[in-house]
């Protein structure tokens, strides 16, 4: 292990809902859900105040994408129904999601991050892993740093865990929220992390957080003093030599600096289920759409694919999905649409349709494609 290593996590506070009260500072200190479909816009009164919807009056299957600190503090979390967090926080503040204007901050403090310290893996639109290993400055004060950068960039608040490793790191990072720093060596793992409960470890899921509960773990110092062979018996050699690692805070994952993705999808979840005849033109709308944005994000990240792929979720909660590889790669939106077409094509629609997505993967970089994306309508001859 390189005991030298210095890894940092930054986490973004609240960073969806904290963007809108950027725009909305009045809403500062109060609970505010960001999320759902058709929520209305801040609506402007003659007093020079602006009127927000409230979450009582929220209809549909909308989710939060995100909430406030107030908001949590009431029991309404991110990926939670509206629905439900109606009942928890009738009276908190509904905003639409923004996501241009969090694109647009992500990028920001990301480049904030690195005038400081450049080796960054980007692991999403509100998160980065930094290495600080070769910048010769303590630790506090290199995180005051960053996060002052942050801050000048973005009017923005972020938290940052420090430790050996990207385990901890990601750890320590939501331990002193919102605005924290958390700084963390391998020999104060017993005090600080041993005590947590086990999920806090990133990987451990649900699923294995009720089986390690049978065993009696609850803790991360429960895990640490479960023998490896008896975790490897209960979940399989390569599982349980992880979780015997992980318990003792030891991770040698590199830091990512570049990342080629694998596949790059849109999906769309109606309010209410649509029937394939009667809604047939806001079906097509929506494909085409999704066909379209997966088209942006292939050009943007400056990629073709060989495979589009569809998903279908029915009225009953099945699943479907049906994807093609295509003879010469594509990126074009229309190409697209007709290729993701072909799959719909192979699918019974006898029920009325909940989500539909759209995927393109077996990504090749764009300077690597042998043909003009133009030329595969004519090689797929699809009507």
């Amino acid at each position: 292990m390189n005991s030298n290593r210095r890894i940092a996590h930054l986490d973004m506070d609240a960073f969806f809902a904290s963007v809108e009260l950027l725009h909305y500072p009045e809403l500062r200190g109060q609970p505010v859900v960001v999320g759902g479909r058709r929520v209305d816009q801040p609506r402007p009164q003659a007093d020079g105040t602006r009127k927000f919807a409230r979450l009582r009056d929220y209809a549909g299957r909308g989710v939060i994408t995100t909430s406030t600190y107030e908001a949590r503090a009431l029991g309404v979390f991110s990926g939670m129904g509206l629905m439900k967090a109606a009942q928890l926080a009738p009276d908190a503040i509904l905003l639409p999601a923004n996501f241009d204007a969090y694109r647009d901050y992500s990028r920001r403090f990301k480049a904030a991050v690195a005038t400081v310290a450049p080796m960054i893996e980007d692991r999403g639109i509100d998160e980065i892993y930094i290495d600080l290993s070769d910048i010769a400055e303590e630790s506090l004060a290199l995180a005051r740093r960053i996060k002052q950068a942050v801050v000048a960039a973005t009017g923005l608040s972020c938290s940052i865990g420090i430790t050996p490793n990207k385990l901890l790191a990601k750890i320590c990072s939501d331990l002193d929220k919102p605005d924290g720093i958390t700084i963390l060596g391998m020999d104060e793992i017993p005090g600080r992390i041993w005590p947590l409960p086990a999920r806090k470890i990133n990987g451990i899921g649900p699923k294995a957080a009720e089986r390690l509960g049978r065993m009696g773990v609850t803790t991360v110092g429960d895990l640490a003093a479960v023998p490896v062979e008896q975790l490897v018996r209960h979940f399989g050699r390569s599982s349980g030599r992880w979780l015997h690692q992980v318990a003792h805070g030891i991770d040698e994952r590199p830091i990512v600096t570049e990342r080629d993705p694998k596949s790059i999808s849109r999906e769309s979840t109606f309010e209410r289920d649509l029937d394939v005849v009667r809604d047939r033109p806001e079906l097509s709308a929506f494909f085409t759409a999704l066909c379209q944005r997966v088209a942006e994000d292939l050009a943007r990240k400056g990629f073709v694919a060989r495979t589009i792929g569809v998903k279908l979720r029915f009225a009953d909660f099945s699943s479907v999905t049906r994807d093609i590889t295509l003879p010469t790669p594509l990126a074009e939106a229309m190409a697209i649409r007709q290729a993701a077409g072909q799959c719909l094509k192979r699918i019974p629609l006898q029920q009325r349709i909940r989500l539909l997505g759209v995927r393109a993967s077996g990504l090749l970089p764009l300077v690597e494609a042998e043909k003009p994306a133009e030329k595969v309508q004519a090689e797929l001859q699809l009507g």
